[in-house]
């Protein structure tokens, strides 16, 4: 596991899965400050390992009048202050080689976008960074795929990459989830499952993707009995007016009941 790597992780050696949990976007220092001090209350209660998640940009937006941001420095400097603030490692979100230098000043972990994971320039920048690399599987890529993806990351210097599910393209306006990928997937890094994400139905004719939230507790429950080693969930404390993927996230009141029965699941499964 890459997870002490980390700077300021937490609880590493619970043997409970890790957590990215935070909001789609980065839409002011306060709500950011809010769900990141919440979240850190429930993961140090249960011993999960955290990592603060929010995008400082968004750039794979359908329609051009969409949210895209605040703003990269103020986005990333609110990163900067939520792991100060509270001690918790971050990651977030680049779509531009150039970002990965600049995002790498201020996070402790880079992801890449699923619709940009063959971008070899992209994953290579990441990489060079030093920083953990989080891989999200393209929704049109098989888990197999992802193995030269990882082999991206080692070539260019860096031993630390993750691999995110966050779902396969089922029709044009749905996800599903594929579990045997998982196994496959872990065979080349540590894999983690993206429910929120995974439950999104893009490509409506509005151009705002919609979701199924109440399907979040389903899915995340099968990917912790099928061994996932982390979590992606995002999470607002007003998902109806949140500026970005509202339609699938979870409201922030109802995480501490699903990391409760998702860590009972986890502690089960690792009795076996």
């Amino acid at each position: 596991m890459t997870l002490q790597n980390i700077p300021n992780i937490k609880h590493a050696n619970s043997n409970n899965f890790f957590l990215l949990c935070g909001p789609c976007a980065i839409e002011g220092e306060d709500m950011a400050l809010r769900i990141a001090e919440k979240v850190i209350s429930i993961t140090d209660k249960l011993e999960i390992p955290y990592v603060f998640k929010g995008s400082f940009k968004k750039a794979n937006r359908s329609r051009i009048d969409s949210f895209t941001g605040i703003g990269n420095e103020k986005a990333l400097k609110i990163l900067r202050k939520v792991s100060e603030t509270f001690n918790v490692p971050t990651v977030t979100d680049i779509h531009e080689a150039s970002d990965a230098a600049m995002a790498a000043e201020y996070v402790d972990v880079l992801q890449i976008p699923a619709f940009l994971v063959r971008q070899t320039d992209l994953v290579v920048a990441a990489a060079k960074t030093g920083k953990v690399v989080n891989l999200k599987k393209g929704q049109f890529m098989s888990p197999e795929a992802m193995k030269h993806a990882v082999q991206k990351v080692k070539d260019a210097g860096n031993e630390s990459a993750w691999i995110t599910d966050r779902g396969t393209m089922f029709g044009y306006q749905d996800m599903i989830v594929d579990f045997r990928g998982i196994p496959t997937m872990r065979d080349y890094a540590p894999t983690v499952l993206d429910v929120t994400h995974s439950l999104q139905q893009p490509n409506q004719s509005i151009g705002v993707t919609g979701g199924r939230p109440d399907m979040i507790e389903t899915i995340a429950r099968a990917g912790v009995v099928n061994n996932v080693d982390g979590l992606f969930i995002e999470t607002h404390f007003d998902p109806a007016n949140a500026k970005s993927d509202g339609a699938n996230m979870l409201h922030l009141d109802n995480l501490e009941g699903l990391l409760t029965n998702l860590t009972a699941i986890r502690k089960l499964v690792t009795s076996f």
